[in-house]
């Protein structure tokens, strides 16, 4: 047995609330709903961690404008605080390099980062989790044993399909899902409400496409003031996704 399994339950012991924000597919909107959930969470006065798991393409280091900071060594690695959250991210090792990893590799390292990682008093842990239901996303179901799932989609046909298989197994695991966010809508379409509902998992409302939100990409003081933001903190807290 990985003794480092047993280490990661140690690492996460004083975490209150972990949300794994997730989807069945790359491009919409996942990490950057991660990330701006976190910053969230922090202006409401929680102390908040966020963790890019997405290993082949992290970017919530683009997104909060993360630079020239490094984790410091202390009986593990403690993550840098960025704009008041603590944040970990693969970039701290592969310095945003292509990082071809391959078969066990992927697993090893997500324990990795895992068993390593002090996170110390958090009220909430945010996921990046990888996209697609592929080892990377059952590796983070199987050992953060106590984190609630909140899926996006766009209102594209095949975003929805790729989600459906999603939403199927976290049922079939029978794993807490707090909800669905429908990002970049354009229009009035009632589509991924209905199928969602259907499915009788929460539909956590739409996120209207922003057209200013790339200018913000970087800069959090900016970003707070986009439409989206602002959008995606009603769906937050008219939801009850902050729970304490």
């Amino acid at each position: 047995m990985d003794t480092r399994i047993s280490v990661i339950d140690k690492r996460l012991s004083n975490i209150k609330n972990v949300i794994s924000v997730a989807s069945g597919k790359g491009g919409v909107g996942k990490s950057l709903i991660a990330s701006s959930l976190a910053l969230i969470l922090s202006k409401k006065g929680y102390k908040v961690g966020l963790l890019d798991l997405d290993l082949y393409g992290p970017s919530s280091h683009i997104i909060l404008g993360v630079k020239n900071v490094l984790p410091e060594e202390e009986k593990g690695i403690i993550p840098p605080k960025v704009n008041n959250i603590c944040f970990m991210s693969i970039v701290y090792f592969t310095e945003d390099k292509p990082s071809p990893f391959r078969g066990i590799d992927v697993s090893n390292i997500i324990i990795e980062l895992l068993a390593i990682t002090q996170w110390g008093r958090l009220d909430y842990l945010v996921i990046d989790m990888p996209p697609g239901i592929g080892d990377e996303t059952l590796d983070v179901i199987r050992l953060i044993k106590k984190s609630r799932f909140l899926v996006v989609t766009t209102p594209s046909k095949v975003s929805m399909a790729a989600v459906g298989k999603l939403l199927t197994l976290l049922k079939e695991l029978k794993l807490p899902i707090v909800g669905v966010v429908e990002n970049m809508k354009m229009n009035n379409s009632g589509y991924v409400k209905n199928i969602v509902s259907k499915e009788r998992i929460r539909y956590l409302g739409s996120i209207p496409f922003d057209t200013k939100i790339e200018e913000a990409i970087g800069d959090p003081l900016r970003l707070y003031k986009t439409s989206f933001m602002k959008k995606l903190e009603d769906i937050v807290l008219s939801n009850n996704i902050i729970n304490g």
